[in-house]
Parts: structure tokens; C-alpha cells; sequence
């Protein structure tokens, strides 16, 4: 999760481009979305014995892109009041409930099939 002070540059930093009008729910989670398919772009078309490679090649614009995605929701969390290391707890929580290691482990079955 971000700093405190890092959250608060990134808020200044959007505050002083007037960009909050811009800063609505549907379009931040639209530009996380978008975001989200540019960071897998990288990966498009690639064999599974090629990931590491475009990882090494392009480990900058694949940093770019998951600091967009982090940017983009840190300010949607901030608008909404979501505190997101409790929703991650939260979210954890659940998921040890869903996905019990007995049940899980080394599956990729979703809870229900579990």
C-alpha cells in the first residue's frame, strides 16, 4: 500500500491540474480497466516460454503501467473512502474462508467447485 505522504503527493499533484472534475467513479475504473489491458498488451501473443524475456525487455513500461493502475485506484479509494489496506484484510479474510488449504491448494478451481 502507498505512504501516506505518497498518497498525499499524488492527491496535490491531481488537485493542482484541477483533474477531481475529471475524477469520477466510472471514470476511474474505466482508466484502471484501460490501464489494466496496457500492462497486459505487454504480454500479448507471447508463448509461455517468453514471458520471462518480455518481463526483461520491457520491466520499465511494465512498471509504468502497474504505477498507473496504483495511481488511478488510490484516487478512487481516496473519493470513496475505502481504506484499502482494510479492504485487502477484509478481502483475505474471505478468501481464507473460500479457499481453505485442505481444499485448495494447487487447485485453480474456484470456490464453488472446490
Amino acid at each position: 500500500m502507498l505512504s501516506e505522504e505518497l498518497l498525499n503527493t499524488l492527491l496535490e499533484f491531481r488537485r493542482e491540474r484541477d483533474w477531481e472534475q475529471f475524477h469520477n467513479p466510472r471514470n476511474l475504473t474505466a482508466a484502471i480497466a484501460i490501464e489494466a489491458a496496457e500492462l497486459q498488451e505487454v504480454f500479448l501473443w507471447a508463448r509461455d516460454d517468453e514471458i520471462d524475456a518480455r518481463v526483461a525487455d520491457h520491466r520499465v513500461a511494465i512498471s509504468h503501467e502497474v504505477a498507473d493502475v496504483v495511481i488511478l485506484l488510490s484516487y478512487l479509494c481516496d473519493d470513496l473512502g475505502i481504506d484499502i489496506e482494510n479492504a485487502v484484510k477484509g478481502k483475505l479474510k474471505l478468501n481464507r474462508e473460500k479457499y481453505p488449504v485442505e481444499k485448495s491448494r494447487g487447485s485453480s478451481k474456484k470456490y464453488d467447485q472446490l
